[in-house]
């Protein structure tokens, strides 16, 4: 996903022959423009229905991460590193897809707020995993005992 989507921001270069941010708007087939966009209704460049189902798209996305999170992970303490590369994989990838370093305070918004969401309901759910399954320990067999305590009889 490039940074841009998710702000809104058009993510096409301008098409030969036409001024260079007219081409942003609009569906184009075959070098030509079909049909108009959001500038034809006076709202601008920025479409920011397209980000917000970006950005709950992301949310649901970080909602399977828990999931993988907590089936793969089993530690808690594990969690916040895995989750955070995830992001962190993320961020270079859609770094180099756009060629720039996002700039948008609701694409980081979101980033945290996903991150934040993913680490802490996978880490709570660990947790609850490791006290359900609990603490097993069994009492060792009397021949046990004496090989663990080296031979040393016992005396109560």
């Amino acid at each position: 996903m490039d940074w841009r989507e998710m702000a809104g921001k058009p993510t096409v270069r301008g098409m030969p022959g036409e001024e260079r941010w007219r081409s942003y708007y609009g569906a184009w087939s075959g070098g030509r423009r079909v049909g108009g966009g959001w500038e034809d209704s006076g709202i601008g460049r920025i479409d920011p229905t397209r980000g917000w189902v970006i950005a709950i798209s992301w949310m649901i996305a970080c909602t399977a991460d828990i999931y993988f999170l907590y089936t793969l992970i089993r530690r808690p303490r594990l969690i916040l590193d895995f989750a955070l590369t995830l992001v962190f994989i993320h961020l270079v990838l859609t770094t180099y897809y756009s060629a720039s370093i996002p700039n948008s305070s609701f694409f980081w918004f979101i980033l945290v707020a996903g991150s934040a969401w993913t680490v802490i309901v996978a880490e709570q759910l660990c947790v609850k995993r490791e006290m359900t399954e609990g603490l097993v320990v069994s009492r060792p067999r009397d021949e046990d005992e004496e090989m663990e305590l080296g031979g040393v009889s016992r005396s109560d």
